[in-house]
C-alpha cells in the first residue's frame, strides 16, 4: 500500500523510511529486504577511510550508518580488515553508487562482500541533508527497504519505524559477545608482512568482551601481553581466576545503563581485587558507573575518525576515532576520580581515571589509527601500570 504522495520515483528501487514519516529514495545494493527490512538508529560517520571496520565494528549493533564521505566501496574488502566476523551495522546509507575496487589489498567488492553478510545498503541518497538533519534534531529511527519484487509499503515501514524503541534502555553486549573465552595471540598489523604472532608475552590481559574489536586486541598483544578474552557476563570469579596482571574493558554497543546492571557488580570485585583495569568505549563507560558516576545519551553521538581530544594529563590535543552515542557524566564522577580526557568538540567526558586505584580508561578508539599513532601510548600507559604492580 502506497500514498498517493508516495509514489516511487524513476530509479529508485530502494528507500530509507524514518520514524517521523519521511522518505528517502535511492538505488538500492547488497541484500535485498522482504516485507520489512533492518530498523535501527540513523546516526553518522565522518571517517574518510575504514568503511570496512566501521561496518563490522561490534559496536555499530542497532544502527544505520551514514557515510558521509562520498567513496564507499573504491577500495573493495579483504579478510584482514575486519573487527568482528559479522557486520554488526543494520544497514548503510551513501551517497555514490559503489564503485569497482581499486587497491592491491581488496579481495571482494563490497556489495557482493554485504550481499554474502545479508546486509542491505542504499546509494543516492542526499546524505549531506541526512546528516545534517541528525545534527538538528538527533539520530531518528529509521528502515531500510531494498525490496526485490520494487514494492514498498509505507505504511507497514513508518510503522515498523515509530514502533522501534531506540537505543535507550537496550543492552546489545550480549549479542555481539563471545560465547565462550578464548586466548589471543595476533599483533597488529605491519608492512609488509601483515599480522604476526606475540610469542614471547611479558603480561597477561584478561579482556572482557562487551563487543571488542579484532585491532584493540592486537593492540595488547603488539605491547608485550598474552590475552584471554571472557565474554561479557563473566562473573569477577571467571576474570580473576585467570590471575591477570591486567583486565581489559573493551568497546560494544547500547546502553552502558542496561549493560551495567549485571557488568557494574562484576567491576566493582574486580577493582576491589587491585588488579590494573584499563577500559575503551563502553568498557569506559562501565568503569564509570562501577567508580559511582553516570550516563546519559548524547542527542548526536561522536562518529568519525577526525575528533580532537584533549589528554589533561600531558596537555596534548589528539586527533581521535570515536564511535559513540552516550557518555559519562563528568559531575556525577565522585571524589576518588578525575577528568583525563575532554572533547574540543562538545566538551564532553573523553577520559577518567581513579586516583585511589589503578584504573582509568577514554571514550575514544586509540586502536584505530587516528592521528594515525596519536593514542598508542594508553596501551603503553597500561602496560607501564601492570609493571609497577609487580
Amino acid at each position: 500500500m502506497q500514498h498517493a504522495t508516495d509514489s516511487v520515483p524513476a530509479g529508485a528501487t530502494a528507500a530509507l523510511v524514518l520514524a517521523d514519516g519521511a522518505v528517502f529514495w535511492g538505488r538500492g545494493f547488497g541484500a535485498h529486504t522482504r516485507a520489512t527490512g533492518p530498523v535501527g538508529e540513523v546516526c553518522f560517520s565522518t571517517g574518510m577511510t575504514g568503511y570496512q571496520e566501521t561496518l563490522t565494528d561490534p559496536s555499530f549493533a542497532g544502527q544505520i550508518i551514514t557515510f558521509t564521505f562520498p567513496h564507499i566501496g573504491n577500495v573493495g574488502t579483504n579478510n584482514e580488515d575486519i573487527e568482528a566476523t559479522t557486520i554488526a551495522a543494520r544497514g548503510l546509507v551513501v551517497k555514490q553508487d559503489i564503485t569497482e575496487p581499486s587497491n592491491w589489498r581488496s579481495a571482494q567488492k563490497l556489495e557482493s562482500w554485504l550481499r554474502a553478510q545479508g546486509v542491505t545498503g542504499i546509494a543516492g541518497v542526499d546524505t549531506r541533508a541526512l546528516t545534517i538533519r541528525i545534527r538538528d534534531g538527533g539520530a531518528p529511527t529509521g528502515v531500510l527497504a531494498f525490496p526485490a519484487d520494487g514494492r514498498f509499503d509505507l505504511v507497514a515501514l513508518r510503522a515498523q519505524a515509530a514502533a522501534w524503541p531506540g537505543l535507550e534502555g537496550m543492552d546489545l553486549a550480549k549479542e555481539v559477545t563471545c560465547r565462550q573465552s578464548y586466548s589471543w595471540d595476533e599483533t597488529a598489523w605491519v608492512w609488509p608482512t601483515g599480522a604476526g604472532r606475540q610469542e614471547q608475552p611479558k603480561h597477561h590481559v584478561v579482556a572482557v568482551d562487551y563487543g571488542a574489536k579484532r585491532n584493540i586486541l592486537r593492540c595488547l598483544a603488539s605491547a608485550g601481553c598474552r590475552v584471554t578474552v571472557v565474554p561479557a557476563t563473566a562473573t569477577a570469579e571467571d576474570i580473576l581466576r585467570h590471575k591477570p596482571d591486567g583486565v581489559f574493558l573493551s568497546n560494544g554497543p547500547g546502553d552502558p545503563a542496561a549493560t551495567g546492571v549485571y557488568a557494574v557488580p562484576v567491576l566493582r570485585q574486580v577493582l576491589d581485587s587491585g588488579v590494573p583495569i584499563f577500559g575503551i568505549c563502553l568498557g569506559h563507560q562501565l568503569l564509570a558507573l562501577a567508580l559511582g558516576a553516570k550516563t546519559y545519551k548524547l542527542e548526536r553521538g561522536h562518529r568519525g575518525a577526525n575528533q580532537p581530544v584533549k589528554d589533561l594529563v600531558t596537555g596534548k590535543l589528539h586527533i581521535t576515532s570515536q564511535n559513540h552515542g552516550f557518555a559519562v557524566a563528568a559531575d556525577t564522577l565522585p571524589a576518588n576520580a578525575k577528568v583525563t580526557h575532554v572533547s574540543l568538540f562538545d566538551g564532553s567526558n573523553e577520559g577518567i581515571a581513579s586516583t585511589d586505584r589503578p584504573a582509568f580508561s577514554v571514550q575514544y578508539h586509540p586502536e584505530a589509527s587516528p592521528g594515525p599513532s596519536d593514542s598508542h601510548y594508553l596501551f603503553e600507559r597500561f602496560v607501564g601500570m601492570m609493571e609497577r604492580r609487580v
